[in-house]
């Protein structure tokens, strides 16, 4: 019977879910989806110094923003902190495990040694075998693993390949504080074991605490889980990811906005493909997502390519409904106000022009102000300078023309605006960016003809007559 497939993210509730974060959890994710398995999620918050505030809340929005829904009740670490205890102690009991009473006047002692000897910076495990009657009165001991001192530990990784360490390099790690409180090496290895994950997807920065965990797995005589370790993501300039490389967190990415689909395509991308296949829808990525695509070396974070698939989702893949809905909570704050029904289906009825020019969300907002605008509007500098006393002599001449149509459509007004440029001798332009600007406050919009039938005859002619009479741009 094949193992049912469990993977897990763990993030530590230091911070917002980060975008490293996100693609760990999405690998997760997917994977599980794959093979039908579990996503299980849990907050390994055994360091409570570390703990920022709201951070957990902002995992469970991040996660949500993404579309990544995990199996099962989220588990704290922090609250099986009596079950890692008492692992430990199981250890001692079996003599995998000791007491070790060195102070740490000792260990800053050992390390400067260590250093001045170009040895390792390393535990020398002088409590390994020493008789605990030796032990100092008043010193509350730590709890250290006997870690193997000869041969290897090979980590038959599914992207690295297998990763052999020397246990020599490996000291014996600690298990219990000297307050009693288990370590974060500790608690993981018992909660992957009590949660039954069989996948430990991560970074390969944890490949170390693979090997000193894999050790402890094996002593502990539970099986060890498959793992794969993914290269991190470095800065389109290859250097380690910062904040100015895009390092920041998802909740960031959706104020920017940016859509969760085009987010996690993008982060999909990072480091695993899929032949040449760049759009890969989410139902699409279930289906091919492995570890055969998993990549070895460090992806490059890069915005420029992040905006133009963004742009492509807003453009191509999410519906016009889904983008209203994005769009109306941004709309409505611009304007302070709520929307109303008619508004919002002429939103919905204009939506496929308005998001051929956008990249982000916060951008096709912006862009369909001017159709809830009360007036007068108010001019951008480009269309005040377009407004100049000639165009507005054109519009003037233009507003007894459009006052007397009986029929108010595209068809219509664009076959008569078009007639009165020729008659007057004008090209178009010169009469459709004076109605632009009269009608938008902006020298960019979707088609004028549109935009007069969305506004209907009676807004459009007083926005004209406003631009006519309003006060001379300087």
């Amino acid at each position: 019977m094949t193992k049912k497939v469990i993977t897990r993210f763990a993030p530590s509730p230091t911070g917002f879910l980060h975008i490293g974060g996100a693609r760990t959890a999405l690998f997760n994710w997917l994977f599980a989806r794959h093979h039908g398995g579990e996503f299980r999620l849990r907050i390994e918050d055994t360091d409570r110094k570390r703990l920022t505030a709201g951070a957990v809340q902002a995992i469970h929005d991040g996660m949500s923003w993404l579309g990544l829904d995990h199996d099962g009740a989220v588990v704290s670490q922090y609250q099986r902190r009596a079950r890692h205890i008492e692992v430990a102690n199981d250890l001692l009991a079996s003599g995998k495990a000791y007491h070790c009473y060195c102070s740490p006047e000792e260990l800053a002692t050992m390390r400067k040694q260590a250093r001045a000897e170009g040895r390792p910076v390393a535990y020398d495990g002088r409590w390994r075998d020493r008789d605990p009657g030796d032990a100092p009165a008043g010193v509350n001991p730590v709890v250290r693993f006997k870690s193997p001192n000869d041969g290897a530990t090979v980590i038959h990784d599914r992207v690295q390949g297998d990763v052999v360490v020397a246990n020599a390099q490996l000291d014996d790690m600690i298990l219990l504080r000297a307050d009693g409180s288990p370590t974060y090496m500790l608690s993981v290895v018992v909660d992957d074991h009590d949660m039954a994950v069989s996948h430990v997807i991560r970074g390969d920065d944890h490949l170390t605490n693979a090997a000193r965990q894999a050790q402890l797995i094996l002593a502990l005589g539970w099986e060890l889980p498959v793992y794969g370790h993914i290269p991190l993501i470095h800065g389109a300039d290859g250097a380690k990811l910062s904040k100015r490389h895009g390092a920041l967190g998802v909740e960031a990415y959706r104020d920017l906005g940016y859509l969760p689909d085009a987010v996690r395509n993008y982060l999909l991308r990072l480091g695993w493909s899929h032949g040449d296949d760049e759009i890969i829808l989410t139902p699409q990525a279930i289906e091919w997502f492995g570890f055969d695509g998993i990549g070895k070396s460090p992806s490059r974070f890069d915005f420029t390519k992040l905006e133009n698939l963004n742009g492509y989702y807003v453009r191509e893949v999410v519906t016009n409904k889904t983008l209203v809905e994005t769009c109306r909570p941004l709309i409505e704050q611009s304007l302070g106000r709520v929307l109303t029904n008619d508004e919002t289906t002429l939103l919905l009825a204009a939506m496929n022009d308005f998001k051929l020019r956008a990249k982000n969300i916060n951008d096709l907002a912006e862009s369909t102000l001017f159709l809830f605008a009360r007036r007068p509007l108010t001019l951008i500098a480009k269309a005040k300078k377009i407004l100049t006393p000639e165009a507005r002599t054109i519009l003037a001449d233009i507003m007894g023309l459009l006052q007397g149509l009986l029929s108010w459509d595209t068809a219509m007004l664009e076959s008569e605006i078009k007639t009165f440029a020729e008659q007057h001798d004008l090209k178009l332009g010169k009469v459709a960016q004076p109605i632009r600007a009269a009608l938008t406050g902006s020298n960019i919009s979707p088609g004028i003809f549109d935009i007069l039938v969305w506004l209907g005859k009676t807004e459009s002619l007083a926005r004209i007559q406003d631009a006519i009479t309003g006060e001379l741009p300087e």
